[in-house]
């Protein structure tokens, strides 16, 4: 599909995934800047579900990137063990600590590229930050939900984070890009799910070029979807789509 295509294809999925999505979040629960940036680096191959239950203890004992710094290595690796591949994320949070205090003067940066530098931060999480804690839309947050909604709406076939990222800032309003980022993802996880999508529930399903769309169940064949995210987000579910998903 021509650029000019999937621009025009844009504006009319903007407004279906604001009829599902008209308020979005970041899953990983945080109160401020460095809660935000230690529960991405701790979401890595995990859930943030998990990642939410662990912080709170976490972040009580170690309130700030310089309580953080003075840690123990041990001490955090069992406080996050849960959250799988503690070692390697426990080594993360020290060293983004440690570089926050020594060369930031104890404040998460609060530009991409100084927030890239830290370990354990690469560039969707660096956007989630941005984004999140200050408003500012650095780029488009791609994570397997992105790469899978985006293959399936046709609007690019690249698997490739970074690409898939340009692409996609490429057609989406820069104003849009937290939202869509945000929005997008909930769809992914709630809605458009991996397997069986609920494409009977979906708002988008009228303008989704999918072709393998999920019918409505019969009986009680698929679990009724949850009424709310994990952050307490009312999840919009489309009944009136369901004559157009055969």
């Amino acid at each position: 599909m021509a650029k000019t295509s999937l621009t025009g294809f844009i504006q009319k999925l903007l407004p279906l995934l604001r009829k599902q999505w008209p308020k979005t979040l970041c899953e990983v629960n945080h109160h401020n800047a460095y809660e935000l940036m230690v529960g991405v680096i701790l979401s890595a191959q995990s859930t943030d579900k998990a990642v939410n239950e662990l912080t709170p203890a976490l972040f009580k004992k170690y309130p700030s990137p310089t309580a953080m710094a003075a840690a123990t290595p041990l001490d955090v690796e069992k406080m996050v063990h849960r959250s799988g591949f503690f070692r390697a994320k426990t080594k993360n949070i020290l060293g983004a600590c440690r570089m926050i205090v020594q060369k930031h003067g104890g404040q998460v940066p609060k530009t991409l590229e100084e927030l890239v530098e830290l370990p354990g931060i690469g560039r969707k999480s660096a956007n989630v930050i941005m984004g999140a804690i200050h408003g500012i839309p650095t780029g488009i947050v791609v994570d397997t939900h992105m790469i899978r909604l985006s293959g399936r709406l046709r609007l690019s076939k690249e698997e490739d984070p970074v690409k898939l990222e340009k692409e996609l800032c490429a057609i989406v309003p820069q104003n849009e890009w937290i939202y869509y980022s945000q929005g997008m993802v909930l769809h992914g996880r709630y809605i458009c799910v991996a397997r069986q999508p609920r494409c009977w529930e979906c708002y988008l399903a009228p303008i989704c070029p999918y072709p393998d769309k999920t019918p409505p169940p019969v009986g009680d064949k698929i679990k009724p979807a949850p009424k709310e995210t994990i952050t307490g987000l009312p999840i919009r579910l489309d009944a009136s789509k369901v004559r157009d998903v055969h």
